[in-house]
């Protein structure tokens, strides 16, 4: 398997901010980590292996990209206020930044699709819904997409800004409402196992479903806990069945 690291100073960042390649051509998946991982936690926990097929196959390039909860809203000595604006700040690297990497190589008509697990499923669920000009659809797995979960009840403008959860419910426009719509790869998937949370997965299905917006949901049996295993299993599944 091709595998290429790259790295830049983000300005939206001011840091230094890496970005992992795998693969040589396809669509683009853009994966987020979780929690305040790195940009291979991925590769680490073998998930790249477990999509190894879609990847050497020519059906996905993948770029992996950094976390800066820990700078953010996993940040305990942070004020809240901050946190959100740091966040802002990687909302702009990504859109202003990453995907225009991703474009440069790939190239301008390539869809690019969102994955992420746990904390990167609310950061790739709000990706894509904050962004449908610019990303074609997600995969979240295990995720939480109110993200007032994470802000121990702290709330503002930009919280609800990316709490997929809280501006769906107000979105009524026509310009980025058909955009998601018209998305053909919404999959919004989860575990019942140890430390899953169906219920939140199920709640923002309900969600969509009152909007209009046509996804798909999949709770998987109560084997499958909030944990690379699950993890490995879905997202292979879904790139070799569904694109």
């Amino acid at each position: 398997m091709r595998r290429e690291i790259h790295s830049w100073y983000s300005p939206a960042l001011n840091k230094e901010m890496e970005i992992v390649i795998y693969g040589h051509f396809g669509d683009a998946l853009l994966l987020l980590p979780t929690a305040a991982a790195d940009y291979l936690e991925y590769e680490r926990f073998m998930l790249i292996d477990a999509i190894a097929d879609v990847i050497n196959g020519g059906k996905f390039k993948v770029f992996s990209i950094n976390s800066i909860n820990s700078e953010s809203w996993l940040n305990s000595k942070m004020h809240p206020r901050h946190k959100a604006i740091r966040h802002q700040q990687f909302n702009r690297y990504v859109t202003e930044e990453v995907v225009p990497f991703i474009k440069k190589m790939t190239s301008e008509e390539t869809p690019i699709y969102t994955s992420g697990a746990s904390l990167g499923a609310l950061h790739s669920a709000n990706l894509f819904f904050r962004r449908p000009d610019l990303f074609a659809g997600t995969i979240a797995m295990s995720g939480n997409y109110d993200l007032s979960t994470y802000t121990k009840g702290y709330y503002d403008e930009d919280v609800y800004f990316n709490s997929p959860e809280h501006y769906l419910q107000g979105l009524n426009d026509d310009h980025y409402l058909p955009k998601i719509k018209s998305s053909k790869h919404i999959y919004i998937l989860t575990g019942s196992g140890n430390y899953e949370t169906p219920e939140a997965t199920q709640r923002f299905s309900a969600l969509l479903n009152s909007k209009g917006i046509p996804h798909e949901l999949d709770i998987w049996g109560p084997d499958m806990g909030h944990d690379w295993p699950t993890w490995r299993a879905m997202l292979p599944h879904f790139l070799e069945t569904r694109f």
